[in-house]
């Protein structure tokens, strides 16, 4: 009996040992070290994985609805650590798009060591940007390189932040014969071509990030986000595709805009030795 309790007491000692050795190698920060952190965007509705194609979905007014496109840039990303310094990521631009999942992970190098507990981002592309030259419109902010999908507005010198599209059988026939809906927000307050300014539909989100994102030399964390679109429907103001089907204007895009900046929420963060 005595050898059983000597064995469970060297086994606790050793578990303490590792505990111990492990926190003290996350809380000592070598402020000479940097590494990576990634930001996985996991696409959902409502409780349901995100699917584009016939899956079907249904939003707080009843209606029915399968989704085709679902796009959103993401830009202006910041760090806040403990102490409340802010490491921030400038110039550097990020388009997702569920149709294409090699752009939902992405990833800020050169990261200071330190225990970040808060990300903020934006919803969009900046005013700086969306009026640059055809020289700053590089990456994903060439409108040709992603094929198709149209997230800059030629006629009014800007990006599209969020898209949204799909087929419902609520929007009515006399609206499209095919059910369709666009909603499209974009808007960075600017005009064009001498006209008058527009609404300014970027959105600013600042999550906190609980459990804190820990970077350390051999430290690099994933910090894993859910993105519920059906929040774009059912967030402070109530969508219905009935009545709001086609969203081009950036005056019409307010409400989802607003709604867009609560789709966001950290699941939970990885902070793995590499």
């Amino acid at each position: 009996m005595r050898n059983y309790f000597a064995r469970i007491l060297s086994i606790l000692l050793i578990s303490f040992t590792f505990v111990s050795c492990h926190k003290e190698a996350l809380d000592s920060i070598d402020p000479n070290a940097k590494n990576s952190v990634s930001i996985e965007f996991d696409n959902r509705v409502g409780d349901q994985k995100m699917v584009l194609g016939t899956t079907p979905y249904k939003n707080g007014s009843g209606e029915t609805f399968s989704l085709t496109t679902f796009n959103y840039f993401v830009s202006n990303i910041a760090l806040k650590k403990e102490d409340g310094t802010v490491v921030k990521f400038p110039n550097q631009y990020f388009l997702v798009r569920q149709a294409d999942a090699r752009t939902q992970t992405i990833q800020l190098t050169d990261v200071p060591a330190g225990n970040y507990g808060e990300l903020s981002f934006m919803i969009g592309v900046d005013s700086l940007k969306s009026v640059g030259g055809a020289g700053d419109r590089t990456g994903v902010l060439d409108p040709t390189s992603y094929g198709e999908d149209g997230m800059y507005w030629s006629w009014n010198s800007g990006y599209l932040f969020m898209k949204m599209e799909g087929t419902s059988g609520s929007v009515p026939a006399t609206a499209n014969i095919d059910h369709k809906f666009w909603l499209h927000v974009g808007g960075y307050g600017g005009g064009w071509n001498g006209s008058a300014k527009t609404v300014n539909n970027l959105r600013t989100v600042t999550l906190p990030i609980t459990n804190q994102a820990t970077v350390r030399g051999n430290v690099a964390p994933v910090i894993h986000l859910f993105v519920d679109g059906l929040k774009l429907l059912d967030g402070p103001n109530k969508i219905s595709l009935a009545a709001t089907n086609s969203v081009h204007m950036p005056a019409a895009a307010i409400p989802l805009a607003d709604n867009g900046k609560t789709m966001f929420q950290i699941d939970h963060v990885h902070n793995d030795k590499q």
